[in-house]
């Protein structure tokens, strides 16, 4: 794209800017962009993160304020929300039940008092029960998956993003799952609730994007958390041992800091264009079918 010294004279194509003659008189405008900028990538932000007490939560909790934002850890685990904010400076805790939407508005409104503002919503709060097979799904379990999965993660985006609009723009980052995009990875309440969740941030996306407001997602394989070691009745070391022979990047597990990672891209400027996206952090598992290439000896 060359651009021009006058205003508003952007010419696109670069066999148009070929086309030109460059003479001693033309002008020329550089733009200095550094997107590795020393910078700690949420310094001076707010965030909240939902579910923070322990797992992908505790891990984003503790890489956001490292990142330079002040964190305030959201969850119904006090004694571990109380430990996880204790030692990691930046962060502070507040409980709040996601499924309750009154303590959500409280918990937004509180911070915005706190702090003058909400800049990063991470909905992490989720559940993972073992609810068996859909001919004999226990709705009482199936309405509980989704009050805190789905109608938790709405009530988080809804007063998020009302003090995020009223500020003139922020980020939303919610914690799905691979069980978003395909069947097979977990319980039907689960998958169901992730694909709700889904379309949910993209439809927050297509109306928040108007007001600054980014909406995305990031999705992960199997990662060995309190809640999945304890729905596999195993400890996080035996759990992600029996990953492995099912990962398709060989040689990594997958780790909470590296959802974290993932989501803090998503939660700052260096993501600044990006909305509506569902970040898979999979190492290729639902880019490929894993029987295929074991069939060829890959």
């Amino acid at each position: 794209m060359a651009v021009s010294a006058s205003k508003g004279a952007i010419t696109h194509g670069l066999h148009m800017h070929l086309a030109a003659p460059i003479s001693a008189a033309t002008s020329f405008i550089v733009f200095s962009m550094d997107p590795f900028s020393s910078s700690p990538w949420l310094d001076g932000k707010v965030a909240i993160v939902t579910g923070g007490a322990s797992g992908i939560g505790e891990a984003a909790a503790r890489l956001f304020a490292s990142s330079g934002a002040t964190v305030v850890i959201a969850d119904i685990q006090d004694a571990l929300g109380e430990a996880v904010a204790a030692s990691a400076p930046g962060c502070t805790y507040m409980r709040c039940d996601v499924t309750d939407e009154s303590q959500v508005e409280a918990t937004v409104a509180a911070v915005v008092a706190a702090h003058g503002r909400l800049d990063v919503m991470l909905s992490n709060a989720g559940v993972l029960l073992p609810t068996g097979s859909v001919m004999d799904m226990d709705l009482s379990e199936l309405d509980r998956v989704m009050a805190v999965n789905f109608r938790g993660a709405a009530a988080c985006v809804k007063h998020a993003a009302r003090a995020m609009v009223t500020a003139g723009g922020g980020a939303i980052v919610c914690t799905a799952s691979v069980a978003s995009l395909q069947g097979g990875f977990g319980p039907a309440s689960y998958t169901a609730s992730k694909h709700a969740l889904l379309g949910l941030v993209r439809a927050a996306a297509g109306e928040l994007g108007r007001h600054g407001v980014r909406v995305n997602c990031v999705s992960p394989s199997g990662v060995a958390t309190p809640m999945s070691c304890t729905l596999m009745g195993v400890g996080p070391e035996e759990l992600e041992a029996m990953t492995v022979p099912h990962n398709v990047l060989r040689g990594k597990v997958l780790r909470a800091e590296d959802v974290a990672e993932a989501a803090l891209f998503l939660a700052s400027d260096q993501g600044a264009f990006i909305s509506g996206h569902n970040l898979v952090v999979d190492g290729a598992t639902t880019a490929v079918n894993p029987d295929v290439l074991h069939s060829i000896g890959l």
